[in-house]
């Protein structure tokens, strides 16, 4: 399952996103916001998504929007069992490597960074790269998840 959540910077670019995976047949579950709100506060989205996440890391995944996608992945990744990385345009291949290297289990988009054609290219790259699981890979995560209890 995909679990996607934005604040007001990245709603609209949420929305796009919500169509591109509809498109794609890909299941999702809208975290919030449900309407655009200038006011709202990114933990408030960003949090309750990650917690989703967080009950089947290996399995479930997060797409989450903001304005540089850094606050959002900030707040993400303080619950435990989640890596959360920052796309906001540049080379894709930080998008592979997020995978390849760290398993990233939730993207965080940087709304005012990227439009929406790049953000779909982002957001199918990163589903589709698979993790290997080399074991230099392996070992490390465990690090991250064993210093996180």
């Amino acid at each position: 399952m995909i679990y996607i959540a934005s604040d007001h910077a990245g709603y609209e670019l949420k929305e796009v996103i919500k169509q591109f995976l509809k498109q794609e047949r890909i299941a999702f579950e809208d975290i919030g916001p449900f309407i655009y709100n200038k006011e709202d506060d990114y933990p408030d989205f960003m949090i309750p998504a990650a917690q989703k996440v967080a009950q089947n890391p290996d399995e479930h995944r997060g797409i989450i929007i903001g304005g540089s996608g850094q606050g959002e992945a900030m707040m993400a990744n303080k619950v435990q069992g989640i890596r959360a990385t920052v796309y906001y345009g540049g080379s894709q291949d930080i998008l592979t490597f997020s995978k390849i290297h760290n398993n990233a289990n939730m993207l965080s988009l940087g709304a005012r960074f990227i439009n929406p054609e790049e953000a779909k290219r982002a957001v199918k790259l990163w589903l589709s790269t698979p993790f290997p699981g080399e074991e230099r890979h392996v070992r490390r995560i465990e690090k991250m998840k064993k210093f996180e209890e």
